[in-house]
């Protein structure tokens, strides 16, 4: 169970809500927000959801983008490779329960000319290596993503379009100087609406790309917007953009194809979801988790239809 974060709900509240109320299923922030907490405190807070869960947390990391970090949390959006690398290292070092010491561009630790020392970590992680995750979606943060992360967050996978994709963060693992894991965990999050008709079922998940490819940046700084170009969808793009950015918001998911959404969301009868999970594994995604539509009965039954006819044991694994 993954819990996200924009300006709504923080993501670390709720997981140690749900740590407290459950006893096996894996929990992840997908994401906690960079800008929105130094490293120290990111590490602080994983090291408790960690020993809260026993050892069941998977830490996410993002740096959303520059309508958030500069409009929300009033911190530049300016080198976010730079940062997240930067970032990622002080919490290493600091779930290592290491004195932490940094002297990069972004985080200097302990500030020079002052009366700070190195701290260490007094909370001891059930876990000497907690999984991180980074939210990715251009090709040079999933190369980092590979790189220096145990996993890699994608929304709007497609199994068609994905070579590029799975190949970026490939390609970042094999330049890690830390390689604990042979392969990085991908795990994509995928739209889940069951029903007799996909193209029926494609309107439920409509107005969530709409956002997305509309809302989610500036005119000129979307980045899902710019992965639905990528992947083909350029003028199609542009219409949801212009559209939503205009405020004509049912205009905006007007324009969204059908096949973009059945491309990159589970549609139809489960028997259809099924078959479409094992393209995603075969396309090289290595969790697969499951965003149900519908109020909370009719997700958890969607869920249970699907894990009912899933290999629990083959290429696909189902989270949600």
């Amino acid at each position: 169970m993954w819990a996200a974060e924009a300006y709504v709900s923080d993501a670390a509240t709720v997981l140690a809500f749900v740590a407290a109320r459950t006893r096996r299923i894996g929990l992840g922030s997908a994401v906690f927000q960079i800008p929105g907490r130094t490293p120290a405190m990111t590490a602080m807070t994983a090291a408790s959801l960690d020993v809260l869960s026993a050892g069941r947390f998977r830490l996410g990391l993002g740096v959303s983008g520059p309508q958030v970090s500069e409009g929300w949390h009033g911190v530049a959006f300016a080198d976010p490779l730079g940062r997240t690398r930067d970032y990622i290292a002080v919490v290493r070092t600091a779930l290592g329960r290491q004195p932490v010491t940094h002297d990069g561009t972004h985080f200097r630790l302990p500030l020079s000319g002052g009366a700070g020392k190195a701290l260490r970590l007094t909370v001891t992680p059930v876990r000497p290596r907690i999984p991180i995750y980074l939210g990715a979606i251009g090709p040079r943060n999933l190369e980092l993503a590979g790189e220096i992360a145990d996993g890699v967050l994608l929304a709007f996978f497609a199994p068609e379009h994905a070579a590029d994709q799975v190949a970026a963060v490939r390609a970042g693992r094999a330049q890690a100087a830390d390689a604990v894991h042979d392969e990085p965990d991908i795990a994509v999050t995928v739209p889940l609406c069951l029903g007799p008709d996909p193209v029926a079922c494609a309107d439920a998940v409509r107005a969530y790309a709409e956002l997305y490819l509309g809302g989610m940046g500036s005119r000129s700084q979307n980045f899902y917007n710019r992965l639905a170009r990528r992947m083909g969808f350029e003028d199609a793009a542009r219409a949801v953009q212009d559209a939503y950015l205009d405020g004509r918001p049912r205009d905006a998911a007007a324009q969204v194809p059908y096949e973009f959404l059945d491309r990159t969301s589970l549609l139809g009868p489960v028997e259809r979801v099924v078959e479409r999970l094992e393209a995603y594994a075969e396309a090289g995604a290595t969790t697969v988790t499951l965003a149900p539509t519908g109020r909370a009965p009719e997700q958890a039954a969607a869920l249970r239809a699907v894990a009912a006819l899933m290999d629990l044991d083959g290429k696909a694994h189902a989270s949600g």
